[in-house]
This record gives C-alpha cells, structure tokens and sequence, in this order.
C-alpha cells in the first residue's frame, strides 16, 4: 500500500509539472515567437562580427566560421527563454514580463556592442578620456533600438496613449541608467585596468558588460513602474 501510494503520489508530482509546461507553452503566442527569432537573428550576426573583430577563439566548432553559429543559437536561445519567463511567471508574475525584458536587454547590450566596437576598430580607441564618450553613444543607440520593443512587445502598452511624456519618461529613465553604466565601465576600463593578459579591446567589451549588467536591473524597474506602467480602467 505504501509503494502504490508514493507511486500515484509521483505520478500526480509529473502530471502536474506536465500541465504547468502545457499551459507555459499556451501562453507563448506568434507574437512572442517571432519577436524572439527576428531580435535573436541580427543579434546573431552583430555577435558574429563582434568575435570576428575581438579574434576570439573557435570554441572547438567544426566549421570554418564557427561563430556564424550564433546567427541559429541565439534565435533558439531566446525562444527558450521567453518560454523560462511564462514558466517562472507561474510562481512569481512579474517573469511574465522580465523573460521578454531580458530577451530585449541582451538585444540591446548586443547592439549597443556592435556600436562600441565600431567605434573602437574606426578609430583605435579602446580606454582614455574618449571610452565614456564611446560608451555613452553606444548607449543611446542601444536606448532608441529598445523602445519600441519595450512598449509594443515586453510591456505591451502601444495604445498607452503616453506620446510626447511616455517617451520624456523612457529617455530619463534611460539617462540615469545610462550614467550608471558609463560610470561603471569606465571604473572597469579606465581604473582597474585589464586583466588576466586580455588586450585593451576585449577589456573595453568587459567594462561595457560590467555597466551593462547593473544598469538592467535599474531600467525594469523604471520601464515596469514609471514609463510602461498600464493604465487603470
């Protein structure tokens, strides 16, 4: 009696946890799918490029451009985690929206590196007074390619009706975040210095990591509650 009550308690444990992936999935709509593939495919190709240029290694990939395998998975990556946020979004329903928010964060870190990178192979400047001004330009390019995203797709507010103050809003909220992330790369850059025998441009692209993961942190919190936050009927 013992052994068929663990084994229909089991069973229950996997019917549930089977319903809880059925209902993630129903949730998951075109919408969200292709949103997922078309930022994940450029985001792909400007990651390519960015190896490219950084020379970074093979990763054992058999191919001759092995990092033109980021082009397929990112797309995948970011259709799973769309599907990770609904998923957590069963316990806790703000994953909901940060499974977007984080997909549209990665896009945007991704082009506000292309942009850097530009910079840095245009003119061979990678540390100095002229790395927070490369880093603040990146920044708004990263800043304006997220808005749209952000309000048609994360938080779904295209008929907010917010025009001229919703995106006065979305630009201060952007701004404080964006000095954040300028203070903290250049700390990286410019203070700590490089480490571990990196050059001075893959130093440049930690920096811009290290700035990049605290200032989205900061913009979910302002975007969810002060620029995209929903009307109450």
């Amino acid at each position: 009696m013992i052994i068929q009550w663990k084994l229909e308690n089991v069973k229950c444990k996997i019917v549930s946890y089977f319903d809880i992936l059925i209902s993630n999935f129903m949730n998951f709509t075109r919408k969200d799918l292709t949103s997922s593939l078309t930022t994940g495919l450029y985001a792909g190709v400007i990651v390519w490029q960015i190896l490219n240029f950084l020379k970074a290694p093979s990763f054992g990939l058999p191919t001759s451009h092995p990092h033109s395998l980021f082009i397929i998975i990112i797309p995948v990556v970011w259709v799973c985690g769309v599907n990770l946020g609904y998923f957590l979004g069963r316990w806790m329903s703000f994953f909901n929206q940060f499974g977007k928010f984080a997909v549209i964060g990665f896009t945007n870190f991704i082009v506000y590196s292309g942009i850097l990178n530009i910079l840095i192979a245009g003119t061979d400047i990678n540390a100095g007074l002229w790395y927070p001004v490369f880093i603040a330009i990146a920044f708004v390019g990263g800043a304006l390619h997220s808005y749209g995203w952000n309000k048609f797709w994360v938080f779904e507010s295209g008929a907010s009706g917010g025009g001229a103050g919703e995106f006065a809003k979305f630009f201060i909220v952007n701004g404080i975040a964006g000095l954040v992330n300028v203070g903290i790369a250049s700390f990286v850059v410019n203070v700590v210095g490089p480490l571990s025998n990196l050059s001075g441009d893959v130093w440049a692209n930690v920096g811009a990591v290290a700035g990049s993961a605290v200032a989205l942190i900061f913009s979910f919190i302002g975007f969810r509650l002060v620029v995209f936050k929903k009307k109450e009927l």
